[in-house]
């Protein structure tokens, strides 16, 4: 599960003072002892009861300028600051109660959705009981991530992330399914941010099988792929092939021969591109390719009947 960081500190500091902190104290995420070492700072501004009010209060009288401008996460997020190297935000974690999980359901807090992260981050909990979780761990190391792979889940608990608790969520180690809290909480983070972690696989898992279910992670790249193979010509093909060939994120090399599949006019030629993909040395790219053969196999009759 998630480290848990010991951070009893109770001074009370204010947003500028952890900004501050993270831009002057070489905070590198890919280190997870200096990660780590920030635990005080968010225990400090978690300490600040009054901060996040204050700067709802000031969004608002703005009409929401700013969240409009910046946020990308949907109503569960405020974002407090964005930097080169990390960003800021505040979660809200509505309980079965809430109106606001009745309107927008769970999927919109991503509730019980089993899931890794392709970054690092710290947590803390700042408001109310906190949401629950059921953690896991898993060896990111030992599988390809297709989906169907086996991911070896391990049951760690569950528990809440409870006021002034401090955790910190390792990249491709630590899964949890989020659950509920029992009363509208609040949760603060200090997130990892740099430019490859498009290119980072993120895994949906599911729990009961020990599977990958899904890929989470979504690039620009992966449309402008298929319209590209699609419509940019002899040119565009080439293009596309250079990155199913020699992209280094697996996901997106598998995300262009997806791309030159779907350009091909008939059923076979289409077949043959997975075919190939299914021959590759890339384990990841041969399990998909073999599925997407699989796929395109017992959807054959409904093909040939569709277009006859």
């Amino acid at each position: 599960m998630p480290r848990v960081i010991e951070a009893a500190t109770r001074h009370r500091a204010e947003l500028g003072d952890l900004i501050e902190a993270l831009e002057s104290g070489r905070f590198d995420a890919r280190d997870e002892d200096c990660f780590a070492s920030f635990g005080d700072g968010l225990k400090a501004l978690a300490n600040n009861r009054d901060f996040l009010a204050d700067m709802i209060v000031d969004e608002l009288k703005q009409h929401c300028r700013d969240q409009s401008a910046q946020n990308v996460y949907g109503p569960q997020v405020v974002i407090l600051h964005q930097s080169r190297d990390f960003f800021l935000r505040a979660n809200f974690w509505p309980s079965e109660a809430d109106r606001l999980l009745q309107e927008n359901g769970h999927e919109a807090f991503f509730y019980h959705v089993p899931h890794d992260h392709n970054f690092s981050f710290l947590t803390a909990g700042y408001m109310g009981p906190g949401y629950w979780s059921d953690y896991y761990e898993y060896d990111y190391e030992t599988f390809a991530g297709a989906i169907g792979d086996e991911a070896d889940l391990r049951f760690v608990e569950r528990s809440r992330l409870e006021q002034g608790k401090i955790l910190l969520y390792r990249a491709h180690r630590d899964v949890h399914a989020q659950l509920p809290a029992d009363e509208l909480s609040v949760s603060l983070n200090v997130m990892e941010r740099a430019p490859h972690l498009s290119f980072r696989d993120q895994y949906r898992f599911d729990a009961e099988g020990k599977t990958v279910a899904a890929h989470l992670t979504r690039s620009a790249v992966e449309p402008l792929l298929a319209l590209c193979a699609q419509l940019g010509g002899g040119d565009g093909r080439d293009l596309v092939e250079s990155f199913a060939a020699h992209h280094p994120s697996d996901r997106i090399q598998f995300s262009a021969l997806t791309a030159l599949a779907s350009a091909q006019v008939s059923l076979e030629d289409r077949l043959a591109v997975f075919e190939r993909g299914s021959r590759d040395a890339n384990p990841f790219i041969a399990r998909m390719a073999a599925r997407h053969c699989a796929a395109v196999e017992a959807g054959r009759p409904w093909i040939q009947r569709s277009v006859h």
